[in-house]
């Protein structure tokens, strides 16, 4: 979910050996492929399928489409708003 370049993320080492890696809680990305938005699906709640530009596969709400940069939480793998 992560992209190359991308920072805050910290690696902690003891002895030669990695022991934790800390990632952003939440990482901005863009949406690359989702199907268009359907009339009267909007009050559904599910929401559709998107694939982001690091090849992750994530539901988001029906109004996001391609283009849009989205901020996703990296340990639940889940949309948390649109980005402007």
């Amino acid at each position: 979910m992560l992209k190359e370049g991308q920072g805050d993320i910290s690696v902690v080492k003891h002895r030669e050996r990695f022991i934790r890696v800390d990632l952003p809680n939440t990482v901005d990305l863009e949406i690359l492929e989702t199907p268009p938005n359907e009339r009267g699906n909007t009050n559904s709640g599910i929401g559709k399928q998107a694939t982001l530009e690091t090849g992750t596969v994530i539901t988001v709400p029906f109004h996001v489409k391609v283009g849009d940069r989205i901020r996703v939480d990296t340990r639940t793998r889940e949309n948390v708003t649109r980005v402007p």
